[in-house]
């Protein structure tokens, strides 16, 4: 079954002028639906279409990311490939996202978010990672019983992945500026990052309790709408991203807990995506699970403690972190002992945590 995937990516980035500051233009790429616009105005977001491999969706996003730069360049303009913003002075800087139309509504949303978390906190920028299967074999629970393996796995995705561990200081206070070392390793993935302000506990037994519960939050208004819903790891439903939509079924889990890599040209790793890839395939052999809310709550705790820089004393499940995250992957090259390639990405990920583990005897 799960050969059968598909992947899609979306990718944000700041538009930024030739003085590296925040762009004050119009988004440039109005009517275009692969290159869109978040939170702010130039706040650019590349979403690439469904594929069946990830080589191909790699692809398409530097293609994409070519048309973008070109035509940025053209008024001077460029990307700026960190997930921590450039030194801005205010919130002045930050210019909602404005749309007309029957898009209104998406203005609107903006401003009441960004009324209630701050500006700031939404310029941090991320890569999700779309995951899907054949509908015609693989069925909504399945989709749930994986999510719930994720749910408590996000941890170790973040700890492979995270790469923002400096900031300009104008991210914290006006009128600041330096670059400092934050005590995290990825600033949107900590306890100071993208978090509702209070910690959602959902009904993730079928797919009727996840939609009362979820509907609960948003009736008793403590969330917008499910847009609203800052969890490293989502379901998405058919169509747009509204709670009812949850009744045509779910289209495909959402893994938005990436950083931008600043080392990789288009800001994303491929062996990255590939490891992920074979991390669904080794969670899906797992026994399902209640994922009760005390479960929920530690698998938070879990993946905020993971965005430490300094991860001396750090456990998860009473194990050393990077012991912890080698165990998994050495049971993953078990699994997938036959296939090289699957072995390569395997290494690839393992190496990182040789490095991190250098960089925590640095703190002892």
């Amino acid at each position: 079954m799960l050969l059968k995937s598909y992947y899609g990516l979306e990718r944000e980035t700041l538009r930024i002028d030739c003085n590296g500051r925040l762009a004050s233009t119009p988004h440039p790429f109005d009517g275009n639906d692969s290159i869109t616009k978040d939170f702010c105005e130039n706040h650019l977001e590349i979403v690439t279409p469904v594929y069946d491999s990830i080589d191909k969706l790699m692809g398409s996003l530097k293609e994409l990311d070519g048309y973008v730069r070109n035509e940025l360049a053209k008024t001077g303009e460029s990307l700026w490939m960190y997930s921590n913003p450039p030194h801005f002075e205010d919130e002045s800087e930050i210019l909602i996202a404005k749309f007309s139309g029957p898009l209104r509504e998406k203005t609107l949303y903006r401003n009441k978010i960004g009324e209630k978390y701050g500006k700031r906190i939404y310029l941090l920028s991320g890569v999700h990672f779309n995951i899907s299967f054949d509908d015609k074999i693989f069925r909504q629970e399945y989709y749930l019983k994986l999510y719930r393996q994720l749910y408590v796995h996000s941890w170790l995705l973040l700890l492979l992945t995270a790469a923002s561990p400096l900031y300009d200081r104008s991210l914290y206070a006006d009128g600041e500026r330096g670059i400092v070392r934050s005590d995290y390793s990825s600033i949107r993935n900590s306890e100071t990052g993208f978090w509702n302000k209070f910690t959602p506990v959902l009904n993730y037994d079928n797919l009727n309790d996840l939609v009362s519960s979820l509907k609960y939050y948003i009736d008793n208004g403590s969330l917008f709408s499910l847009s609203e819903l800052y969890l490293p790891v989502r379901l998405k439903p058919k169509g747009k991203n509204h709670v009812e939509n949850f009744e045509n079924g779910i289209s495909h889990i959402e893994l938005r807990l990436f950083d931008i890599n600043p080392f990789e040209p288009l800001g994303v790793d491929i062996l990255d995506l590939k490891f992920t890839d074979l991390l669904i395939k080794y969670l899906w052999t797992f026994d399902d699970f209640v994922l009760t809310p005390e479960l929920q709550k530690k698998a938070i705790d879990d993946h905020k403690k993971a965005a430490l820089y300094d991860l001396s004393g750090v456990k998860i499940d009473g194990e050393d972190i990077l012991e912890k995250a080698d165990e998994i992957i050495g049971n993953m090259a078990g699994m997938f002992s036959s296939d090289s390639d699957a072995l390569d990405v395997l290494q690839y990920e393992r190496q990182k945590l040789n490095e991190r583990l250098c960089t925590k005897d640095m703190f002892q």
